[in-house]
């Protein structure tokens, strides 16, 4: 059996330790941002920063500053000492940043509730778990244990009553309850992906993404361990996990992201080790996910190349994967009603390792977190051809790893 001081080390190996060779160089190396960050020495503890904190979820391109939350490590050198704080304009994708909420450990994915009142981080530490933050006043609500190490992914159910989420090292997923407030109950599900074995070169399970069908039926749960995609049935009253079906990539893929097309029959699939997406068809009435022939993820091969996340517009015309090495985002047009990607070409990131990407709420802006660089690149969107175009100078963020911008 594998010690918990083992586990951390095994997913610091593939997790973090990737990404933060040269991290905390990097900062200096980066070009300075158009608006430098607060300090975030001077930030007091939990949460008051130099901007007032955002009352609702934004959408469209209402006046003012748009809130921007930034995803960290603060146990690596160089890295944040908490969720950062910042805000965007919607027109021309600057950022300027506010602040730092301390009290949350390893915030390196963070999620919003449907009703925008509260935000949700991992605490990707050996003893996982899950924060829950108001935004109104930005209020720590308190943590949960997820029962597992390395938690690197979360997310909410449409129904704002659950909260899933991946522990990584553990190979297990999770559910907690959101009560009215937003804050965590205990934990009501724990399930270990321990069939099928792990694949080549993979020291056992690696859940790295949980997420809920578009028709809200299912929650899938993507594993790079064991190459497997896992469809489980929630139990909405009680929070409960049954596994209805799985899906397996071919050996050494490594599975990471998955992201479902608008109209919900088609799904794509970043597989991080082999360096390929994948089109999938999935089956609402049974949750049966297909995973169809691998294709390039745009990478020249001139370096080793990990696809990181993978978005399709709301539209549903095209699609963007990240990957790290190439330090590119692909561009897809989405064909045949979701059924078909076709590659279209790649640009540069403006930045090294763009470990997770993110959409405005109007879909007119692409953010990229680059782990590497420390930084945050902002992309126009051109709504007819899908084209990508860098919005000035990228912002200077600790070992960024995550952008959610509301």
């Amino acid at each position: 059996m594998t010690s918990g001081a083992e586990a951390s080390r095994e997913g610091w190996s593939r997790r973090r330790f990737i990404g933060a060779l040269g991290g905390a160089a990097a900062v200096v190396a980066v070009p300075a941002p158009a608006s430098a960050p607060a300090d975030p020495e001077s930030a007091p503890p939990t949460g008051s920063t130099n901007a007032p904190a955002p009352s609702a979820h934004r959408t469209g391109k209402a006046a003012g500053p748009h809130p921007l939350y930034l995803g960290t490590y603060t146990s690596v050198d160089g890295g944040g000492r908490g969720i950062g704080l910042a805000t965007y304009d919607a027109a021309t994708g600057r950022i300027t940043g506010t602040g730092t909420l301390t009290g949350v450990p390893d915030p390196s994915f963070l999620a919003l509730h449907p009703d925008g009142r509260t935000l949700y981080a991992v605490d990707e530490q050996t003893a996982g778990a899950v924060t829950a933050v108001r935004l109104a006043d930005r209020k720590v609500l308190g943590a949960r244990s997820t029962g597992g190490a390395g938690p690197c992914h979360l997310s909410v159910h449409p129904s704002g009553r659950w909260l899933l989420s991946a522990n990584y090292t553990s190979g297990s997923v999770a559910v907690h309850p959101i009560d009215t407030s937003g804050a965590l109950g205990e934990r009501t599900a724990l399930a270990k992906h321990s069939t099928p074995q792990p694949g080549p070169g993979q020291d056992g399970p690696h859940a790295h993404q949980f997420v809920t069908s578009p028709d809200g039926g299912h929650v899938l749960a993507v594993d790079l361990g064991t190459d497997t995609v896992y469809t489980y049935r929630l139990d909405t009253t009680k929070g409960t996990l049954t596994e209805v079906s799985q899906a397996h990539t071919r050996a050494g893929a490594g599975p990471r992201s998955l992201t479902f097309h608008p109209g919900g029959r088609y799904a794509y699939l970043a597989n991080e080790v082999d360096d390929t997406i994948a089109v999938c068809t999935y089956d609402p009435a049974t949750g049966a996910l297909s995973i169809g022939a691998p294709q390039p993820s745009g990478s020249t091969g001139s370096t080793t190349n990990y696809p990181a996340q993978i978005l399709v517009t709301s539209n549903g015309a095209y699609a963007y994967l990240a990957n790290r090495g190439d330090n590119t985002l692909a561009r897809y047009a989405v064909e045949a009603d979701g059924a078909r990607l076709r590659l279209l070409g790649t640009v540069p990131v403006s930045g090294d390792f763009p470990r997770q990407i993110a959409f405005s709420p109007d879909g007119t802006l692409l953010f990229t977190a680059n782990q590497k660089s420390s930084t945050v690149s902002v992309f126009h969107v051109d709504a007819t051809s899908g084209e990508l175009r860098l919005a000035g100078t990228p912002f200077a963020s600790p070992v960024a790893v995550c952008a959610l911008p509301l």
